[in-house]
């Protein structure tokens, strides 16, 4: 009985994972400023790290835990530097 109640949880979460990544897409494609698009990407990457987090409980492998460490180290960087582009204009000084 849980069992079917984790594979049922998991398979849920899944889906409004899913639903949470379109959302954010939506809003990266349609946000009225650059600072509510760098918002909904950030929003993105961590509901993508999250999904691969819970595919990766659902299936048994590591892969995806590793996965969802190189998207989550690579999803702060860029935000880090789209901010910092946003506030100075400028990347690297």
């Amino acid at each position: 009985m849980s069992a079917t109640i984790l594979s049922w949880s998991l398979l849920m979460a899944q889906i409004l994972l899913g639903m949470a990544m379109a959302i954010a897409c939506f809003r990266m494609i349609r946000g009225p400023r650059a600072q509510d698009r760098i918002l909904s990407l950030d929003a993105l990457y961590v509901n993508a790290m999250l999904f691969l987090l819970v595919l990766g409980m659902r299936t048994g492998s590591t892969l995806y835990f590793e996965a969802a460490l190189v998207i989550s180290i690579l999803g702060f960087v860029s935000t880090l530097a789209l901010a910092k582009f946003l506030m100075r204009g400028e990347i690297i000084e």
